[in-house]
């Protein structure tokens, strides 16, 4: 495991699949992250590449010929991903294309995922390198779970999440047998602005929003006001889940999604797919702050 810190958050990383597991405020020793019980769910923000979701059959085509990888892809829990820079205020992390990924996935890469400590602000950047000869298709994302409710004496549904404006997105449906997206959607804004939080509101699996409005949405506690916001400009899907018997609210911010349930399963044609061109870099970046209230 590793950690950094500066005078108002600390966070550590865990070594298998870069995975960010504490965020703490230095002064009041609180914790934000979700503590990946695995009696409900034992994660804590899993990096999602290079695929979001679920495929379907487990599995796509590319150039004739078909490869099969699990939800999420093949960074979360994998352990040859390893640290390639630290600093003072950042950790900096690589994968590199080798003879497993390649049975899976056929395209050579490096991917780097760093974590950077400014002030009250965390910030979370991918860069994904094409170092093959060929267009290359990918999703990337994130997956961070935050406790909730966060301070004892407070209940879940005394949690809000509060979006930076006004929405009339509805969610996509998963088929809850597959994991795809099917062509249902449904009204889910308590108001424009809210999502009132209740563990029944994930029985059926995850909120996953195409067009939302918001490039920023806010974890609010009804008793101690803003705690967290999620900023995740440039991505424009957007999953909001939790196990319905789990303490926590994962705020995911997306460059792809699930397959739908009328994929061609052709890789290029997936919905929400990114192309890197040969020897080419990509990066995207959300930031997770935590407000000044709660770590000064």
């Amino acid at each position: 495991m590793f950690s950094i810190q500066n005078d108002k958050l600390k966070i550590a990383v865990q070594d298998v699949g870069a995975e960010l597991c504490k965020i703490t405020s230095v002064k009041h020793n609180t914790d934000f992250m979700w503590h990946a019980d695995p009696n409900v769910w034992g994660s804590f923000a899993p990096n999602l590449f290079p695929i979001i979701g679920a495929l379907k059959n487990d599995s796509y085509t590319f150039e004739g010929k078909t490869y099969t990888l699990p939800k999420h892809g093949f960074v979360r829990h994998n352990k040859a991903i390893t640290l390639h820079k630290q600093t003072k205020n950042s950790l900096i992390f690589k994968l590199t294309s080798n003879t497993d990924t390649l049975k899976h996935y056929p395209f050579k890469f490096e991917f780097y995922i760093s974590y950077t400590l400014n002030n009250n602000v965390l910030e979370v950047k991918h860069t994904i390198k094409n170092t093959d000869n060929k267009t290359m298709y990918f999703s990337v994302g994130g997956h961070p779970a935050f406790k909730c409710p966060v301070f004892e004496n407070e209940n879940y549904e005394d949690y809000v999440l509060e979006f930076e404006k006004e929405e009339n997105s509805k969610r996509h449906l998963i088929n809850m047998e597959n994991g795809l997206i099917s062509s249902k959607t449904e009204e889910v804004f308590n108001n424009p602005k809210k999502i009132l939080l209740t563990h029944n509101l994930f029985n059926t699996d995850a909120l996953v929003f195409k067009d939302t409005k918001s490039r920023k949405i806010t974890l609010k506690s009804t008793k101690k006001g803003a705690i967290i916001s999620v900023h995740f400009k440039g991505f424009p899907y957007l999953g909001i889940w939790a196990k319905p018997n789990g303490n926590f609210v994962c705020i995911e911010p997306w460059l792809g999604v699930a397959d739908s349930e009328t994929t061609n399963q052709k890789l290029e044609d997936k919905v929400g797919i990114l192309s890197l061109a040969s020897h080419k870099t990509f990066e995207a970046a959300y930031s997770i702050e935590i407000h000044n209230t709660h770590v000064v």
